[in-house]
This record gives C-alpha cells, structure tokens and sequence, in this order.
C-alpha cells in the first residue's frame, strides 16, 4: 500500500521504494495533473531529489513517466534543496512538482514529496485524490505510460536544469547579505551530506564572512547517521566550530528544509530557540507584524511572544503542510515547527533550512552579540524553557486515534509532581502542567515510533518529565491500558 503521511511517501529503498511503484504513483499523479490542467500549452512540472542511493535514477524515472503523459518535466541537472525545487515550480508557472527525498530519514529509505504550484507542500484534500487515482489504477491493472529518456530529451519533454541561482537570488531579498557581511562572521557550515551541501557557502561567497563546510560531499550512506539536525547527530559539527573558533555551526538535514544550530561554546540552538529568536527579530529589528503559525509540539516561548508583541497565534498538528495551509489563507509573518522546518512572509509556505540559517546570521550581525548571549537574552525575557525528546520505536504503526483514546481515558492527574491542566488532543495528546510545562505523546507519521515531546522551566524537571511520557508510552505499548 502506498499512502501519503505527514509529508509524501516515504519507504525502505527496494522492499516498497521500488522503480515499481514509484512509476505506479507518478502515474497517478499525472493523471491527476492533466485531469486538472486548463490551457492549450501541455502541463509542465518540476522534478528534483537528494543526495540518497538511486535518488537521480528515481527522479529521471519519475520524469520518464511525467514525459508519457504528456508533461514537460523539468529536471534538476544534480541533487537539490527541496526549497530549492519548491521555489522553482512556482517560478515557473508549473502545474506541480516531485521531490525524490525522505528527508531526515535513516539513509535505507527513500521518499516523494509532491508540490503544489504555488510551492508548498501538497494538501490532504490533493494527496487523497492521487491515491485515489492510485487506487484505480492498481485496480484495473493498468501500467505507467512511460517515455525514453533519450528520447524526452531529444523531443523537449524533459529539460535539465540548474535550481540554484533563482533561489539564491530571492534568498538574497530575504536576508540582509550586506549586514551579514559586515560583521564578517566565521562560519561552519554542516550540510550532513544532504542536498543543502554549497548553498549557503555559495550565497555568502561575495561576503566577508569565512565560510567553511564540512559533510559537503556526496555519501548516500549518510556515514551511518540520520541526516537529522539535532544534537546526537552533530558531533563533528560540535567538533569543527570549536576547531577554528567559528562564531556559529549551521546544519541542514538531508534535503534542506530544516535547521540547527552550534554556537561557538559548543552548544546546541534547538529550532524552538532559532523559531523565537527570528519572530522577536521581525518583529523588533524590522517592525513586521502578522499572525504567527506553529505547531502543537512547538515551545510555548512563542506564545509569550506573541502575547507580548499582540500578535495573533495559531497552533496545529505537526507537518508543515498545516503551517501551509494557514500561510496561504492569512497575512502570516512567521510559521514553524519543533523539527526545524520555519518560514516567513514573502517566502514559500514551506520549510527552509538554508534561509533561516541565513536569517540567524543576520540576527548575530544585527545583535553584535554571540550567539549564547543572544540565546541567554531570549531566554531571561522569554523562558526558561527548556525542551526534549525521546522516540520510542514500535513493532507495529499503532492507530493514531486509538492511542489518543487510550491516553485521554488513563490521563494522570499529576506529571512529575504538577497538577495536569489542560488535555489537548489536537495530534496525539498533550498534556499542560500547572507550572505551564507541557509533555506531548504522539505517533510519528513517516516512521515506526511514538515521539514523546515535552518542555521544562528547568533543566532538571525535563528529564523527569520525559521519563515520565516514556512510562505512559511504554504502558500503551505493552497493552497495560485498554
């Protein structure tokens, strides 16, 4: 069964990640595509991919298919951020395009994320109807309709192209590259040998900052890690800023639409601390306002923000595609969520690992501050606030509503030694403390696992906190409640 989760399908390369069902569900996407196109000019789409095992061969299968139905398939000519091929449908004027990337993933699987024309991520209401579409052609028994890829080059079908310089150009409207090059920072930069990898390095080559890079080469391996921003994966980040007293790490996970960050003493900047750092930034440093989207696994350091700036606050499930939904209906300034995946106005309504790294950069520039002092800053006016998470792995995908329904009739009343408040139940379930501490319990909807998320006011209430999540994981795991 191929189904759409939180963001596309994502599946284990040659167990359900097949040439086979890749072409089966580009097929069903482009029917969908012609089935909606108005115009005399044939439908065109973009097709991009990342740095994993058979990530090129997949995307040129995927234009193959595109070309036989009659669909002009752009195709990057390398691996690319998915921010990046986002951009460029819009661009374009395309219909919609394909990302051949499973993100931050474990490097044995593989993915396809599906574009909209205005450049985020497809809606539940466009995914259900390619399944749809999907469902029908299984059941017919029909093949792909496919075109040589020879041929679709000879014929025009298929046209390679570089993604890059557009998007480095509307970057560059985005950031202050003139402010950042001023303060002539150092900077490492850690692309986890994902697609991010010469990008910011490229847009930053005519500042003056010092820019050097390090798991920037091609590895579909990913060196045994999941190309994931986040501390147990950035050791030798940690390692090469403090190896040339770098004044920030930045780190992209595997197609580039997430972030993090190592400051100069060695720590981790979490995106919940990159996400306020950048809402207090447009709001103060360029006297931007609009409402503000995060999702429910997001710190509420963003609450008190908007509190005190009278911004208004949407909070949703986890996925960006709900920050999407909400950028494309309201005047959003900034939306994000806990995973890296941040925006903001003038952008596409999708995440942007490279942008807000850019972003944070203006904000060190803007500050003339390190980094730790800027965080240390956000924290006393903001915080404390202090954030994990544990990911529990499951033998089997438990049903998202009857976990939900399970933990909503055992809900504690007490976690960690304070009264529970308030259960939501909006994704997973949530609990609110009355010392305004959260822990969030919900199943991930890429991979196997129960994602137990909570925040603190203190360091040493956290791991409590989260042992305690663990423990309610556990009982449901092991079937204790019923």
């Amino acid at each position: 069964m191929i189904s759409f989760g939180t963001d596309g399908w994502r599946a284990v390369i040659a167990d359900s990640f097949t040439f086979r069902n890749l072409a089966l569900l580009t097929q069903a996407v482009a029917q969908a595509v012609v089935r909606q196109h108005q115009g005399s000019d044939p439908p065109e789409m973009v097709v991009g991919y990342d740095t994993r095992f058979l990530s090129d061969r997949f995307a040129a299968e995927v234009a193959c298919v595109l070309a036989g139905n009659g669909i002009i398939a752009w195709l990057t000519r390398t691996d690319a951020p998915t921010p990046a091929i986002s951009w460029n449908v819009r661009l374009k004027g395309a219909s919609a395009g394909i990302v051949i990337t499973a993100s931050h993933n474990p490097p044995r699987y593989n993915g396809f994320k599906l574009k909209t024309a205005y450049g985020g991520s497809a809606t539940r209401e466009q995914c259900a109807g390619v399944e749809a579409e999907l469902r029908t052609l299984e059941g017919a028994g029909r093949e792909p309709v496919r075109l040589d890829y020879e041929e679709g080059l000879r014929t025009g079908q298929i046209r390679r192209f570089d993604p890059g310089w557009d998007y480095y150009q509307h970057l560059s409207t985005l950031v202050d590259v003139d402010q950042i090059s001023r303060r002539e920072l150092s900077v490492m930069v850690d692309a986890m040998w994902g697609a991010g990898r010469g990008a910011i390095k490229t847009i930053l080559s005519r500042s003056r900052c010092q820019v050097n890079e390090i798991r920037d080469v091609l590895n579909p391996g990913f060196g045994g890690i999941h190309p994931e921003p986040v501390l147990r994966y950035l050791n030798e980040l940690v390692a090469a800023v403090q190896r040339v007293q770098a004044d920030v790490g930045l780190a992209t996970d595997g197609d580039a639409d997430r972030i993090g960050a190592i400051d100069a003493m060695g720590n981790f900047v979490d995106p919940h601390q990159i996400f306020a750092l950048a809402l207090r930034h447009l709001v103060e440093q360029r006297d931007m306002r609009g409402a503000v989207v995060k999702t429910i696994s997001t710190t509420r350091m963003i609450n008190n923000l908007c509190r005190r700036y009278g911004l208004p606050l949407h909070e949703t499930p986890v996925g960006f595609n709900h920050i999407a939904d909400l950028m494309m209906q309201e005047d959003v300034l900034i939306g994000g969520e806990e995973s890296g995946g941040i925006s903001i106005r003038g952008h596409i309504p999708e995440g942007d690992g490279i942008l807000m790294g850019l972003l944070l950069l203006e904000i060190m520039a803007q500050a003339q501050a390190p980094l730790h002092e800027i965080v240390a800053d956000l924290q006393a006016e903001f915080g404390p606030a202090h954030y994990g998470r544990i990911d529990a792995h499951l033998d089997i995908q438990l049903p998202k509503g009857e976990l939900v329904r399970r933990l909503a009739e055992n809900a504690p009343s007490t976690l960690a030694g304070e009264g529970v408040t308030l259960v939501d139940t909006t994704d997973g379930i949530k609990f609110w403390l009355a010392d305004n501490s959260w822990l969030l319990i919900r199943p991930s909807g890429t991979e196997p696992l129960l994602r137990i998320y909570a925040e603190a006011p203190t360091t040493e209430a956290l791991p409590v906190l989260l042992c305690e999540g663990q423990a309610l994981g556990n009982d449901l795991i092991d079937g204790r409640s019923s």
